[in-house]
């Protein structure tokens, strides 16, 4: 964990040992045209809740409060299949297409990063979008877990 922390990570959930230094220096997605995954574009029902996914890249705008993940599903396979990595720059979203890029702006500090959207999720009610770990830390929120955020589809020239 990163001194100075105070292990406030939700579940300890935080990296071990991470530099910051590295992280700031990360650089955001490059928005490519990349086919859509067919398999994540059906409707799907999580925790009682049904969703319908975009199923076509368009532009989307989506105000609210985000959150992130990291060490817990760390290597693990996201939607698409990538193995998700909380170093990156990605995010989980329940509707957009996947992949697809969206930017990110943390609404308290201004400070916004491009995202390479791999994941569905987040299905806590209230939150429209979980990053990686690095991208919520380039926001500046990694430590708070949650910041009120805008999430903008990026289309691909």
């Amino acid at each position: 964990m990163r001194p100075g922390s105070g292990g406030r990570y939700y579940l300890n959930d935080g990296p071990a040992e991470f530099d910051p230094a590295v992280l700031e220096r990360l650089p955001d997605a490059t928005p490519r045209r990349e086919p859509l995954n067919k398999w994540t574009l059906r409707p799907y029902t999580v925790q009682g809740r049904t969703f319908t996914p975009a199923t076509a890249l368009r532009p989307f705008r989506e105000e609210g409060t985000g959150s992130w993940y990291g060490r817990r599903y760390h290597g693990k396979p996201t939607s698409t299949g990538d193995l998700y990595d909380m170093f990156s720059m990605s995010a989980a979203h329940p509707t957009l297409p996947l992949p697809s890029y969206a930017r990110v702006t943390n609404r308290t500090n201004g400070r916004s990063v491009v995202v390479r959207v791999n994941d569905r999720g987040p299905f806590v009610p209230g939150r429209i979008i979980d990053l990686s770990f690095a991208a919520a830390y380039r926001l500046g929120y990694a430590d708070a877990g949650s910041a009120p955020l805008v999430v903008e589809s990026l289309l691909p020239d």
